[in-house]
């Protein structure tokens, strides 16, 4: 009877369970923070109804929950790991402005402030006067706007996903400055852009259910300037903003941890623990095969039984465990090399398919002609045709100017008539090395300045980032955690393998590394500084993290295996070139007591 197959279970089906249980744990903390909220927004009549769960506190809690919660279904959708590169600030924001996580992203906020302005609307008292209608003397009521500031300030706010400050001072901080700054663009944009429209859209909403005027008329008083009215919304948008920041870090900080269970990896649990590993390793999704790295590292680090698991694992359908691991990280640690050497080269361009050749079967007949029936009438030259075909010529030609194509008659008339406008002094400033220099003085000028320059300035940073880790999202840890495994596994194999597979890559692990280290170096130091980056620092610590982590790794592995570098097909120039690539060099961070772990970081 033949045995049975052990399926081997995909590496996602243990990352979900643990995703999701980080998910509850950050909905728990989100719950806890608007049940407060939804006290705090009581009227505080009754000892009883002011806190008991069920009952007005708890359709607050859970109309104010929906609206944190959809925050966090924003950042799930939208789940990405590493921190977007770009050029400049501006250049990464426009190209995201008109795609479609942009408008989810607004959606989901609107919504999000929208519920929760409803219910602070809904939990004021009357003495707040933030009552749609206001009853007047008599029968007759009159539409309030006080309410409006409330709602359009939340809907105008965008909280920034990022890491916010941990300490709870520093985000009411935060949360009050933001409150405050939103308040006056709401109050701003609605008295100049949108009263109109708002109040004659709330007057035909409200006049069939109250009794208010027919006409539209727009009252004269202005009561958001007030200060009762101005506390209120202060309050409201603290209040919102504190759920924004609290569960935005909450989710990066629970969502964004090690792949372990009970101080164990993941995959232990497997029935094919290595199998598992590598299948995630191996997936096409960026964060699968981020996790599955990052677990790997903690093996290679922490867990001895899993490492021997791992080298004694020689007979599977690819090739042995170890080599299927050092090709991965490898390629990892060469696409370092790799996006330097391609820096600033024009991308491949796609390889034509040949066509399929069809065999001609012969004709018995001549083939039947083509010429067209009708005689073809002339053309008639129209203002709209010529017209058309001047577009046509320039955008098929750019590089020519109408100028350029004129006759020499034309262009000497052009130019008589550009003397009689201008004088010779005119034409001459408008072209001087002065006019350059006082539109590079403007331009360092408002670069300079701290909140428009820094949307157009293109960083040292920012920039070799990008060209080092990649784009359009660079990911730090991705291969720190490569670096980290190829070093720790090839270290403890002197001890754990038995079997001697690893000692024939120690060579390739070696000469890679001095390479990479060697090249990285070469590259920050002759990348230049572009001329918009007005503050000049050649400071990346990204990379110089790299480039520790490099030529950390690389120490190990020559200080283990250099007594044995002919065992190893090492010579002494490898070992030479090595040793020159660990020395220390100016500017690289010093080491961190914390290890490598995946990044989050939202758009």
């Amino acid at each position: 009877m033949a045995a049975a197959i052990v399926r081997r279970a995909p590496y996602k089906d243990f990352l979900q369970p643990a995703l999701h249980r980080r998910f509850s744990t950050t909905s728990t903390l989100l719950l806890a923070l608007v049940y407060i909220q939804a006290i705090l927004l009581g009227q505080w009549n009754s000892f009883l109804w002011s806190w008991f769960p069920i009952g007005p506190v708890g359709i607050r809690t859970l109309f104010l929950f929906a609206s944190a919660l959809t925050v966090i279904i924003l950042r799930i959708s939208q789940y990405h790991v590493g921190k977007r590169a770009s050029t400049s600030a501006i250049s990464g924001a426009l190209p995201n402005l008109i795609t479609i996580q942009a408008l989810e992203a607004w959606v989901a906020y609107t919504i999000s402030s929208a519920l929760f302005g409803l219910v602070f609307l809904w939990s004021a008292s009357a003495d707040s006067k933030l009552n749609w209608i206001s009853t007047m003397s008599g029968d007759r009521g009159r539409l309030n706007e006080r309410p409006s500031p409330v709602t359009n300030g939340g809907a105008s706010s965008t909280t920034p996903l990022t890491v916010l400050l941990t300490k709870l001072p520093g985000v009411v901080a935060n949360a009050v400055m933001r409150a405050i700054g939103v308040y006056a663009l709401a109050v701003t944009l609605y008295s100049t852009i949108f009263r109109g429209a708002a109040w004659s859209w709330a007057m035909t909403f409200f006049r069939p259910f109250n009794n208010l005027p027919k006409s539209n008329m727009l009252p004269v008083d202005w009561p958001w300037f007030k200060g009762s009215t101005l506390m209120q919304c202060l309050w409201a948008g603290v209040l919102l903003s504190c759920t924004w920041e609290i569960g935005n870090y909450a989710f990066s900080r629970f969502m964004v941890k090690a792949p372990l269970k009970n101080g164990n990896p993941l995959t232990n649990e497997s029935k094919d623990p290595n199998g598992s590993l590598l299948n995630g390793l191996k997936s096409k999704k960026m964060p699968i095969r981020c996790f599955a790295l990052w677990e790997l590292a903690h093996i290679a680090r922490e867990f001895e039984l899993r490492r021997k698991a791992i080298f004694e694992d020689i007979d599977r359908k690819d090739g042995p465990m170890w080599s299927q691991v050092f090709v991965i990280c490898l390629d990892i640690v060469k696409g370092l090399e790799q996006r330097v050497d391609n820096y600033g080269k024009p991308p491949p361009a796609p390889v034509a398919q040949p066509e399929p050749v069809v065999e001609q079967k012969p004709r018995i007949l001549a083939p039947p002609k083509d010429d067209p029936i009708f005689q073809a009438r002339p053309a008639s030259r129209s203002m709209r045709g010529e017209i058309e075909k001047t577009l046509t010529q320039a955008t098929q030609a750019p590089g020519h100017t109408p100028v350029s194509q004129l006759s020499p008659i034309a262009k000497k008339t052009f130019r008589n008539a550009r003397d009689r406008v201008l004088t010779k002094e005119q034409q001459e400033a408008l072209t001087s090395p002065q006019v350059v220099g006082q539109f590079q003085a403007l331009a360092t000028t408002v670069l300079r300045a701290d909140y428009i320059g820094w949307w157009f300035r293109q960083d040292f940073r920012r920039l070799l980032t990008a060209a080092v880790l990649g784009s359009p999202h660079s990911e730090l840890s991705h291969h720190l955690n490569a670096i980290e495994i190829l070093s720790a596994m090839a270290v403890h194999s002197l001890t754990e393998d038995k079997f001697g597979n690893v000692h024939k890559d120690i060579g390739p692990i070696v000469r890679t590394f001095t390479a990479v280290i060697k090249r990285l170096e070469a590259f920050k130091a002759s990348f230049p500084v572009h001329w918009t980056d007005v503050e000049g620092s050649k400071s990346t610590p990204e990379v110089d993290e790299v480039i520790k982590a490099l030529k950390a790794g690389l120490s190990q592995v020559v200080q283990e295996f250099e007594p044995y570098i002919r065992d190893l097909r090492l010579t002494r120039t490898d070992i030479r070139l090595a040793k020159e690539a660990m020395e220390p060099t100016e500017g690289v961070l010093a080491e961190k007591d914390e290890k490598p772990a995946m990044r989050e970081v939202p758009k």
